[in-house]
């Protein structure tokens, strides 16, 4: 995870500077996203997150939370961008969900703290003003680092504070996981490609001139979208509607089905061909959850459709 964390800021590092970057600003903001970045990776080593629970307690997590709040300081101070309205905006985006998982100490996972946690986070960041939050530089690395910060809060509050088992926040590679991860992806394909057409949302028009960008694409699909969402959708949601239902069949249909409406929004109000679309692939990524036990397997599934969507597919 360290030698992945490393591979990333030099090349986030690289780009920049290719780009014409650098001096305060650019120092602030790597170190910001260094930070961001390596939290995210390392608890998804193996040990990591139980090491740390078990050696701050609920405490930890409130560590985090805090250091992460201190790193967007270090953002708005580096790159001149300071404002109090910018400061509280980020505090309660930190800081009230902590305080929700928190009240929720000592409840079983599912608690309903648990799940307007969840409703806060997502809302705060599909409809947050994250560019007037992240200005620098020019609101580009607004989103990532609105994922990045949202994720670091809810490693906190859910895997520090609430210690809530089965999420499966963990890079690595387990028997069958080519098996579940090929299967779920291509036949997804087999629905979704004929569906999309039927529907008049995709036509096939592939990109072969983006052909460089791909592995840097890919990456940042993987990691910026499918890491996060499907923690966010099936190590949490699912999980924990699981636990509180009783059952993984009513779980994993009804986080699909929420997967597919949280795409309502996306080009146009209201998008329900993105919904249909959304929630089948859904089913298959939560069920190669399901099968795997890990996010990374159906974070994989789910970030090479998107990957694929990108390059061979125009969205009508």
């Amino acid at each position: 995870m360290l030698g992945l964390w490393a591979g990333l800021c030099l090349v986030g590092t690289f780009y920049a500077t290719w780009h014409g970057y650098g001096g305060q600003a650019f120092a602030a903001t790597l170190t910001a996203f260094a930070f961001y970045s390596l939290v995210m990776l390392l608890f998804a080593a193996r040990g990591v997150s139980e090491t740390v629970a078990g050696l701050g307690g609920t405490g930890s997590g409130i560590v985090l939370g805090a250091a992460a709040f201190l790193m967007y300081l270090v953002y708005l101070l580096g790159t001149n961008t300071f404002s109090v309205l910018r400061v509280g905006a980020v505090a309660l985006f930190v800081f009230v969900p902590l305080a929700l998982a928190g009240s929720a100490e000592r409840a079983a996972a599912g608690a309903w703290q648990d799940f307007l946690l969840l409703a806060a986070v997502w809302v705060a960041v599909k409809f947050g003003p994250s560019h007037r939050i992240w200005v620098y530089p020019d609101g580009r690395l607004a989103y990532a680092f609105t994922v990045l910060l949202a994720l670091n809060v809810a490693l906190a509050a859910f895997i520090l504070m609430r210690r809530v088992e089965g999420i499966g926040y963990a890079i690595g590679w387990g028997q069958k996981w080519g098996f579940y991860i090929t299967a779920s992806f291509c036949i997804f394909g087999c629905i979704a490609i004929p569906l999309g057409h039927f529907l008049h949302f995709i036509s096939f028009e592939p990109k072969w001139y983006e052909w460089r960008s791909l592995p840097f694409t890919a990456v940042a699909i993987l990691f910026l979208t499918a890491w996060p969402e499907e923690f966010l959708f099936r190590g949490l949601l699912q999980n924990m509607l699981a636990r509180a239902s009783h059952s993984d069949l009513a779980a994993w249909w009804t986080a699909s089905v929420l997967f597919g409406f949280s795409h309502i929004t996306n080009m146009g109000f209201p998008n329900w061909r993105y919904v249909i679309l959304a929630s089948i692939a859904g089913m298959f990524y939560g069920w190669t959850w399901r099968k795997t036990g890990s996010i990374f397997a159906s974070a994989i599934v789910h970030g090479a459709v998107d990957t694929t969507w990108h390059f061979l597919f125009r969205t009508l």
